[in-house]
């Protein structure tokens, strides 16, 4: 019998340029999603500083990244928890890096993966890891890929993860409801919430994979008033969205079965199809067929 994972989707508000202050709220988060016996615990991007990469002081606050990540080690060692913590901006000469790391339950960090589609207002701030490989690793909950935010507009981002093996699909994210134009957001108000309620359940089901999607939050004292998407949430085959979230500031805990997604892919067969000789596109039969 597949095993069930319980994941804490930890959908903090983040305060710009506070990185000590956020820390402390994420980890007293993490704390009590170990307390409810979660195997995996995930943040936001950009959970430590926000995003205010115009305001003086921005790249200030990144300057401890290293340190940060030290901390979140100690502390999924400590607690027997893996953790994704978000994304960790990390400066790297006169260039800015967006990084999402897997931290396993005794404090080995498994996996890092720089944001390789950049929305557009990033792409005068930050690096693209450009054409690297997006590349699954083992944990003690089978086999992770990770993406950040706008990566989820990407189907191939996905078919190469899955392509490698990977379950699960960890992405941190900071979406907004007004992530578009005045013109895009007349249209609908909810456009975005609609993206990625949409988006999120079409990507689990076309790779039979489990998306874990923790967004940025809103202040909790204005609860559903913000400009915060949120809706943090599993997404499965089969069932939908689990656990999803509004947009406020909040922890939701999920459990995540792993038969789901083999019933899912007994009945759609993707993985059996990729591997097989008449499968169309080729990038993604160069994989280590062991790991599928």
């Amino acid at each position: 019998m597949a095993p069930i994972y319980k994941v804490a989707l930890v959908q903090l508000h983040p305060k710009p340029l506070l990185p000590a202050k956020n820390f402390a709220k994420a980890e007293s988060f993490i704390k009590n999603a170990a307390r409810e016996g979660c195997r995996l615990a995930v943040l936001p991007e950009y959970h430590l500083t926000s995003w205010v990469p115009d305001e003086p002081g921005f790249r200030e606050s990144c300057a401890d990244s290293a340190l940060y990540l030290k901390k979140y080690q100690e502390l999924a060692k400590e607690l027997n928890i893996c953790i994704v913590p978000g994304t960790i901006v990390e400066p790297q000469g006169d260039a800015l890096h967006n990084i999402a790391y897997f931290i396993s339950s005794n404090g080995e960090i498994l996996g890092r993966y720089q944001k390789k589609n950049l929305w557009h207002p990033e792409r005068r701030h930050l690096v693209s890891s450009a054409d690297q490989p997006h590349e699954a690793f083992d944990t003690p909950l089978g086999r992770v890929g990770l993406l950040i935010c706008w990566d989820l507009a990407f189907p191939e981002a996905f078919r190469e993860l899955i392509s490698d093996g990977a379950q699960i699909i960890c992405i941190p994210t900071f979406w907004s409801t007004k992530d578009v134009s005045e013109e895009g957001y007349a249209l609908n108000p909810d456009g975005e919430t609609l993206f990625l309620n949409s988006t999120l359940i079409s990507r689990a089901f076309e790779n039979t994979c489990a998306v874990v999607f923790a967004n940025a939050g809103g202040p909790p004292e204005k609860g559903e008033n913000t400009s915060f998407a949120g809706q943090s949430q599993v997404s499965v085959p089969h069932i939908g969205s689990l656990g999803k979230m509004g947009r406020s500031e909040g922890m939701s805990i999920v459990d995540l079965d792993m038969n789901v997604l083999k019933i899912a892919e007994d009945n759609y067969k993707v993985r059996e199809d990729m591997k097989g000789e008449g499968w169309h596109y080729a990038y993604t039969r160069i994989r280590d067929e062991s790991k599928l």
